[in-house]
């Protein structure tokens, strides 16, 4: 497993990391999961040098976290770098232009859930404390940072981090300046490339490490859904993959799997475009099974890939708008 620079931060961390929300289920999560399963990819991961793992209180409200927390015991000699994320107190996913702080993070419900997760996580201190919504209009607002600054001191977190809302990777260009962010976790993949616009030059220059989150655009890219496919009821992705999302992302996906090269998998091409940018510390695919884990640290291996497949792949970029139904 190749390591890079999360930021100033200075850590060594795995480029491919994990991203734990598939393996927790719960309520609004993804449905047949199974602890077992998911606690054998998790040591495999391990095993395979993986030592990013990103979670969230919501993921099985807390579940996700006590995974990571027995994984953490199961490997004590190993460096593990845990990530969570509290929710939004109005539990609103994305955050909108009308969301105010005080009704999304005000400071007694951040201690609470940093408690909530500190206890899950069974951890003393946490080293990535991230929002989980966030509203450019809230840089400049003394209570998070206040609060995210006392945490620090305190020792209970080393970093802090924001998840940006899907598809709008400009809406932090001010809160990075504000120097109180250390690492930005964004939607970044074949289709979803704007983030290289404005947000990975301002990272570089801030020296904050990027988190490449949905390096499969929720499925899409990996090449297996199509026109008809449905899930279980209560998986949010059927609420995502609504008719006018599904079909044409589907449609997209069939043109991208033309120049998927011979012997390689439209997943492995998906990885290994992201981890072609040096700007991106880590991607945190969801791994649900060995299998997913093999494949995903084996593309992690792998060389670049050549400047005509990658100019290839620049035209498939996808620019869209958040939605009712995007969350």
């Amino acid at each position: 497993m190749r390591e890079r620079r999360f930021g100033r931060l200075g850590w060594k961390v795995s480029d491919v990391g994990y991203g734990m929300w598939g393996i927790a289920g719960g309520e609004g999560g993804w449905t047949g999961v199974d602890d077992e399963a998911g606690d054998t990819a998790l040591d495999e991961a391990v095993r395979y040098g993986c030592d990013f793992f990103d979670t969230a209180w919501i993921y099985g409200r807390g579940h996700s976290e006590e995974m990571l927390g027995r994984l953490v015991k199961r490997h004590p000699d190993r460096r593990l770098h845990l990530a969570t994320k509290p929710p939004p107190k109005d539990r609103t996913w994305p955050s909108t232009r009308d969301s105010q702080l005080a009704d999304v993070y005000p400071p007694d419900h951040l201690w609470e859930y940093l408690n909530r997760s500190l206890e899950g996580l069974d951890r003393p201190s946490i080293d990535l404390f991230q929002f989980h919504v966030w509203e450019d209009a809230w840089a400049h607002d003394a209570a998070w940072q206040d609060t995210v600054s006392e945490m620090k001191e305190r020792g209970l977190i080393e970093g802090v981090g924001i998840s940006v809302n899907r598809w709008e990777p400009w809406n932090i260009l001010q809160t990075l300046s504000t120097g109180l962010i250390d690492s930005v976790q964004v939607i970044y993949n074949i289709f979803d490339q704007a983030p290289e616009d404005e947000l990975f030059p301002a990272c570089r220059e801030l020296d904050v490490a990027v988190i490449a989150r949905v390096p499969f655009d929720e499925g899409t890219l990996t090449g297996t859904l199509t026109r008809d496919t449905r899930w279980p009821e209560g998986d949010w992705r059927n609420t995502y993959f609504v008719p006018e999302n599904l079909i044409p992302s589907v449609e997209r996906a069939e043109r991208l799997a033309k120049i998927v090269p011979e012997g390689m998998t439209m997943p492995e091409l998906a990885l290994r475009f992201i981890l072609q940018n040096p700007d991106v510390a880590t991607v945190i695919p969801g791994m649900r099974n060995l299998k997913h884990v093999r494949a995903n640290v084996a593309a992690g291996d792998a060389e670049p890939l050549s400047e005509e497949l990658m100019a290839r792949l620049r035209e498939h970029r996808w620019d869209r708008r958040p939605t009712a139904w995007s969350q």
